[in-house]
């Protein structure tokens, strides 16, 4: 990759919290997110970017494909916006970090389009 080239990992809110019924999951996006920091502080000296968009409940098709009806039902609502939110939500995350006029000065960090869960890390 040549200088000014931008990697972006999608991780998950899960990396954050944890979840128990998603163990594998959970612990996978949290090793991207360990991924991430270290490729970072790798490629910085090139000039490549690297950083992460962590969603939290997206609405896909893969929610009633995968879920029960009350499971679905329920989607989204754990978040302080009590909502699943969309994948045109997230996608503006995705375009503002592989933008070189946005976002140069940003490696290394992960965005968190997750209807207001607070996160640390």
């Amino acid at each position: 990759m040549k200088a000014g080239s931008s990697i972006i990992n999608t991780t998950s809110v899960n990396a954050y919290k944890g979840n128990a019924k998603l163990l594998d999951y959970t612990s996978t996006k949290g090793a991207i997110v360990a991924f991430t920091r270290g490729l970072a502080l790798q490629q910085v000296e090139r000039g490549i970017r690297v950083n992460g968009v962590a969603p939290g409940p997206i609405w896909t098709p893969l929610i009633p494909a995968s879920f029960t009806e009350e499971e679905t039902a329920q989607f989204g609502n754990q978040v302080p916006m009590k909502r699943a939110g969309q994948p045109i939500e997230v996608a503006p995350c995705f375009v503002f970090l592989a933008c070189n006029h946005c976002s140069s000065y940003i490696t290394g960090q992960v965005l968190h389009p997750n209807g207001g869960t607070i996160v640390n890390g």
